[in-house]
């Protein structure tokens, strides 16, 4: 049977939605670095060791050095140590505020007192609003109208002001452009910009401090920021390690740019991981995930439902679709990768709504929950007979629907279609032979 809930719970982003980054770096090239904040010639490449070590004094204070949490499950898979660096407890609950908050920390004082503007979907706007309350200046976050409630509250409490424009984050971008021009406000990049990824990059120093022995860290990979702020740090701590990105398999910009030499735009998009659905690279990161990051891989939205159910079941930790790329890639090829590994969480901002869905996605996809169509003879009692079998095989029946008139069927027929919860591959298999044996016509 079609699963239906992976239409449930795909997010489509528009042709439009897919240039979100080259019209970011289209917009500070027009503007030469006038959008605010340090700019300068020699800032411009790879960015240092030095510049991450800078900003992680700047965030000293600030954010949280988050933990690194052994995952057991993971280890028996990979045949060795993989540890869990929980992003999705920092504060705002995602990366994004250690690289907005050295953006506009490093931006001038009379800078700041103009305000900054930003446009996102949920964590990046997060972030500059806390950045932006904990330095005393103005924020204009603009999101689309479809954005999470939870991060759209999350953002005006913290003291942004948020704007609700259209429905998808370039329509955002668009606002927050004009914002900027007719109110002189900077423009905070959510990852091509050398403050923003030295920020992300106190990731890395934290897990060399937390895992010297570290031979292999996974990082989900959207725009690119933090995975080029980890790989600048690994790289100067630890040259030998690699370093893996993950994109969604349905919005992964980063292996068509890097096999074309530069960035490529996709031109349509399909994840739940929205944290990581960026259609083309910046300039900036593209160059930092060419020269310092091994291999990018993909990973599919099934792949994607497990790594959650794994990261609520065994380690209890709630992390958001996009934040658990890295899990999702380890479970699809334990073996690739060498460990000790450090795979990275990158957030845990999730609506509950969609949790809900992507946990009976996920439990699917492990074969714990089948959703099955039959028909049967439209008699007293016909529903109560069938539910007796079920009752047999120990499938637990979670939700009913049942249809009498439909043109398909005949005088005498009935479809039910049922959402059982199972047990795994082997216990489907079980009980859709048990329903055969018993004469129900099960359809496919």
């Amino acid at each position: 049977m079609r699963d239906e809930h992976t239409d449930v719970i795909s997010a489509t982003l528009s042709v439009e939605s897919a240039g979100y980054g080259a019209r970011y770096a289209a917009l500070l090239r027009d503007k030469s670095g006038a959008s605010g904040g340090p700019w300068h010639d020699d800032r411009v490449g790879l960015v240092s060791v030095d510049d991450v070590r800078e900003a992680r004094t700047l965030l000293s204070g600030v954010i949280r050095e988050t933990p690194l949490e052994l995952s057991r499950a993971l280890g028996a898979k990979v045949g060795g140590p993989v540890f869990l660096k929980c992003e999705n407890q920092q504060r705002t609950g995602s990366f994004k505020v250690r690289g907005a908050y050295v953006r506009i920390a490093r931006l001038s004082a009379e800078e700041r007192a103009r305000g900054v503007v930003a446009a996102s979907a949920g964590n990046h706007a997060q972030g500059v609003a806390m950045a932006a309350k904990l330095l005393g200046t103005s924020a204009m976050v603009f999101m689309p109208a479809g954005a999470p409630l939870p991060k759209v509250s999350a953002t005006r409490e913290d003291g942004a002001t948020v704007e609700l424009v259209g429905h998808s984050v370039d329509e955002a971008l668009r606002a927050a452009e004009k914002y900027a021009v007719e109110h002189d406000a900077v423009l905070i990049h959510p990852f091509d910009h050398p403050d923003v990824i030295a920020g992300q990059g106190t990731v890395g120093l934290e897990i060399l401090e937390q895992c010297p022995e570290v031979r292999t860290v996974v990082v989900g990979l959207g725009g690119g920021g933090l995975v080029s702020g980890i790989a600048t740090a690994i790289r100067d701590g630890r040259p030998d390690t690699k370093i893996i990105a993950v994109q969604a398999e349905s919005a992964a910009a980063f292996p068509a740019s890097l096999a074309a030499g530069h960035p490529v735009a996709l031109t349509e998009m399909h994840t739940m991981a929205d944290g990581i659905a960026v259609g083309c690279p910046g300039d900036i990161t593209f160059e930092h995930v060419r020269d310092l990051v091994d291999d990018v891989v993909t990973v599919t939205e099934e792949e994607l439902s497990r790594a959650l159910l794994l990261c609520l079941e065994r380690s209890k930790l709630v992390v958001e679709p996009a934040g658990v790329a890295a899990v999702a890639a380890i479970l699809a090829q334990p073996r690739r990768f060498e460990p000790p590994v450090v795979a990275v969480l990158s957030g845990g901002n999730v609506d509950p709504v969609l949790m809900q869905r992507v946990l009976r996605h996920g439990m699917a996809a492990q074969g714990r929950y089948l959703a099955v169509r039959l028909r049967l003879t439209d008699r007293p009692g016909a529903l109560a007979t069938l539910l007796g079998v079920l009752s047999v095989v120990d499938a637990n029946v979670l939700d009913v629907s049942h249809v009498r008139t439909d043109p398909r069927l005949g005088l005498t027929e009935a479809e039910v279609e049922l959402h059982l919860e199972t047990k795994g591959p082997a216990h489907c298999a079980e009980v859709g032979q048990a329903l055969r044996e018993a004469g129900y016509t099960v359809i496919d």
